[in-house]
């Protein structure tokens, strides 16, 4: 099973003193010619007048922008603790026993615009950077990282994909054609309406995270293993789990129900 997170928008910078990054002792150091790069390039526009237009923030956060400049010295910490916000808050990842942590370094990854994919244990810097950028020297990071991340994660060999993640970050990697691929999507019923929620769906995602790597018994090995350990959620968080035929091609569709 691998579980696939996009990053959180926000992110706490590690305690002053923390020792930076060391890109050689990140996971996949195959991508490490690729990070520097990004890191490279993100350097220098983070410099720029107009990097805040450059990287889509708002002037609100020139100072996360500023702090990119420095980001080869910058204090760095457990990618569990520097990624925070909604997702990661119920997924809890940074507060787990022992073996279940040991389960998240192995079955969870972060997909990220600037270090490609990550374990939750692997230690780097607070920064500020969307998948969604067309970052000068490289180009459009999705695109950009889509050889690199099908090398990459070709490494993993797990057969079950369970993709969190979000629009742009589903666009810088495709699970093989052998591999089974489950989009969690999350719904809310209303009278008996549903609809696509946003806000809720990160902490509804994060929810599952943390139960796919604290339950008891073996990880789920296909997408109706996947959608019966969902289940285990239904009359606490969830009021249903449907999971979808399998397509002819691409993801198969696994729906968390919410009020």
């Amino acid at each position: 099973m691998l579980v696939l997170l996009p990053p959180s928008e926000g992110k706490t910078p590690a305690p002053v003193g923390a020792p930076p990054v060391d890109l050689a002792a990140l996971a996949h150091p195959g991508l490490t010619p690729w990070r520097e790069k990004v890191l490279d390039a993100l350097v220098a526009v983070s410099a720029r007048d107009d990097a805040c237009a450059v990287l889509g923030v708002s002037p609100g956060l020139a100072a996360e922008v500023t702090r990119n400049t420095g980001l080869r010295d910058a204090p760095a910490a457990r990618a569990s603790r520097v990624y925070t916000g909604v997702l990661y808050g119920a997924a809890g990842l940074d507060g787990l026993t022992p073996a279940a942590r040991a389960r998240a370094v192995r079955s969870v990854r972060v997909v990220s615009a600037l270090w490609g994919v990550l374990t939750v244990d692997d230690v780097v810097p607070a920064y500020r950077l969307s998948m969604g950028t067309d970052l000068p020297g490289v180009g459009p990071l999705s695109a950009a990282w889509r050889g690199p991340l099908a090398d990459a994660l070709a490494e993993e060999g797990e057969d079950l994909v369970v993709d969190c993640r979000s629009a742009a970050y589903r666009a810088a990697w495709t699970p093989p054609a052998g591999a089974t691929w489950v989009d969690v999507r999350v719904l809310r019923e209303v009278d008996g309406r549903r609809s696509v929620v946003s806000h809720h769906a990160k902490h509804t995602r994060g929810v599952l995270t943390r139960h796919l790597v604290t339950r008891r018994g073996n990880a789920p090995r296909d997408a109706d293993e996947l959608a019966h350990a969902a289940s285990a959620l239904v009359g606490t968080v969830l009021t249903a789990v449907e999971l979808a035929d399998p397509p002819r091609r691409g993801a198969r569709t696994l729906s968390l129900v919410v009020d």
